[in-house]
């Protein structure tokens, strides 16, 4: 066996697996503090990415495009919180899962009512070029992803873990009737909640943006989060990660090593294989929290 085409292989897997836990973490937060689950975190994400692309194709500094794209993902959250999250309060699971499947259309065609249906090239200014390891192709752009991601999910385990906010973000994750009763508003958590998850939403659309072009296809790489949310649980921000990192990686070693055998495609399908048989066996993740419930 060819062990640095393999290193190089199970590399580009793990990186390609950070990409897909950007997304799914962005489900976590509002699932982890509300109960929803976010089908329109993918139209979040094209939204988010298209917005951006064109204030910069306008004429726009890049920082300041970002800026301007930042605070209309939080007005969006803001907005979705108090029109649609708030008055289906104690409704079924089911209920908020299909108003959040509605918003995604209504985020998506708003899209393309502002800035039109063009593809758009996004530029960071990062080349993605191999680095110079011999034997092992690892290129920069995956690199910066990877590092990207991998701070974004250190800021928010900090704000989770050792701030007020995340202490609040928590309660109410925890028990909402209990946050209620301690004097916590819901509302402002789940609108804080909403706009986090905009921030996130705006860094994995340009990153993701940058890699495949902005086009309204972007919005269904909220699909390739599903099974790395069944892998490290809805609940968990380390859990997506890892689920990412297992996901990608099994996608790139069974395309590379099995997909020559079946006759290619193998990376399409054998996430959504591996998800379902994990959840015959544990249902609720690797790092996701168990029901308990009393008799």
């Amino acid at each position: 066996m060819d062990w640095g085409f393999f290193a190089g292989t199970a590399i580009a897997g793990l990186l390609a697996g950070l990409m897909y836990a950007l997304v799914a973490i962005g489900f976590v937060l509002i699932y982890k503090t509300s109960g929803v689950l976010n089908f329109a975190q993918g139209a979040m994400v094209l939204f988010a990415a298209l917005t951006f692309v064109s204030l910069h194709e306008a004429g726009l500094a890049f920082w300041l495009a970002f800026l301007i794209t930042l605070a209309a993902m939080i007005v969006l959250g803001i907005l979705v919180e108090a029109f649609i999250l708030r008055p289906l309060v104690n409704q079924p699971p089911i209920t908020l899962f299909m108003a959040t499947l509605g918003l995604s259309y209504v985020v998506e065609g708003t899209a393309q009512l502002m800035w039109g249906t063009q593809v758009h090239a996004l530029d960071l200014g990062i080349k993605d070029t191999p680095l110079p390891i011999p034997d092992i192709l690892v290129s920069r752009f995956d690199l910066f992803c990877a590092s990207v991601a991998s701070t974004l999910v250190v800021v928010l385990t900090l704000l989770f873990r050792y701030t007020r906010l995340g202490l609040a973000f928590r309660a109410a994750a925890e028990d909402q009737y209990a946050a209620l009763n301690t004097g916590l508003r819901l509302p402002v958590i789940w609108a804080a909640v909403w706009a986090v998850a905009g921030f996130v939403a705006l860094v994995t659309g340009l990153l993701w943006g940058a890699r495949t072009g902005v086009q309204f296809s972007l919005s269904l790489v909220v699909l390739k989060s599903f099974p790395v949310l069944v892998l490290g649980g809805f609940d968990s921000i380390p859990g997506a990660i890892v689920g990412g990192l297992l996901i990608g990686l099994t996608e790139t070693l069974a395309e590379v090593y099995i997909g020559p055998y079946v006759g290619g495609g193998i990376d399409e399908w054998i996430a959504y294989a591996v998800a379902l048989v994990f959840l015959l066996i544990r249902p609720t993740g690797l790092f996701g929290q168990r029901s308990v419930e009393r008799a």
